[in-house]
């Protein structure tokens, strides 16, 4: 692995962090659970490269999720302004933003996943979430989609997303809750449900703490609001019956197993 990584100077540059060692090994395919690959392992995306941009594929419910982040970024209110997508995947964000005003860097440390973000018009930046190459201040929008369920370290992940905001720059969140109901709804059940989530995919003792979500963010200034978020049900039976390639995500009064949250940096 380790295709060459876009990096640009103006948006400013940090020590990079080492990273795990996930990042420069090619997995066996053969063994994948997506493998004999550990629970949370990156190298599972790796495996699974080719799905990206199926719409009925095992990311399927990935693309739900990005246009529910989507449209929760509002259009750019200055020149020059930017995205930054932390945990960008493939980009599957790309298409929700395309019109918005905002210059899109992603930020990931699956090579092969940049390659694709940086093919649908994503600037690429191969690095950990928990230790980003971007300068302070850099970015309008931080949105972190899915991403903090796979961190082993919440603060500084937040930490990081935080520091990336310009004074009044808005951060978008969806990420899976640290409950029992969480556990059994997006590891026991969904990872049984093709295209719900592949199996291993996730490691529970990770899902997200959201009192703890909430402080952490508020340590540096931004004050999170929550709302729960699930599939659409008529949108379900639909996709399941090929009649859709894609299912809306709608509020639900709980945030216990999978929530979207947003905030401002005062």
């Amino acid at each position: 692995m380790g295709g060459p990584q876009q990096r640009d100077r103006s948006i400013g540059d940090r020590p990079h962090a080492p990273q795990s060692g996930s990042l420069d090994r090619v997995p066996d395919v053969r063994n994948h659970r997506a493998g004999g690959l550990a629970r949370n392992d990156p190298a599972q995306y790796d495996v699974l490269a080719q799905h990206w941009w199926r719409p009925r594929g095992p990311f399927a419910m990935l693309h739900w999720l990005a246009a529910a982040r989507g449209a929760l970024i509002p259009p750019a209110t200055r020149d020059g302004a930017v995205l930054v997508d932390l945990g960008c995947g493939a980009g599957l964000l790309a298409p929700h933003v395309a019109g918005a005003g905002y210059r899109h860097i992603g930020v990931d440390i699956g090579a092969s996943a940049l390659a694709q973000a940086a093919s649908h018009g994503v600037t690429a930046v191969r690095g950990d979430v928990m230790a980003v190459p971007l300068a302070d201040g850099c970015a309008d929008v931080v949105a972190a989609g899915e991403i903090l369920e796979h961190v082993t370290d919440l603060a500084a992940a937040v930490g990081e997303a935080c520091r990336l905001l310009r004074p009044g720059g808005l951060l978008v969140i969806d990420t899976l809750a640290a409950t029992a109901l969480g556990r059994f709804v997006a590891v026991t059940v969904a990872e049984r449900i093709p295209g719900a989530a592949p199996p291993g995919i996730h490691d529970p003792a990770l899902f997200v703490d959201r009192a703890a979500l909430v402080r952490e963010c508020a340590r540096h200034g931004v004050t999170l609001r929550m709302r729960g978020i699930r599939p659409s049900l008529p949108g379900l039976v639909r996709w399941a019956a090929g009649r859709a390639d894609t299912v809306a995500m709608v509020p639900v009064p709980t945030t216990a197993v999978l929530f979207q949250a947003v905030g401002r940096r005062g």
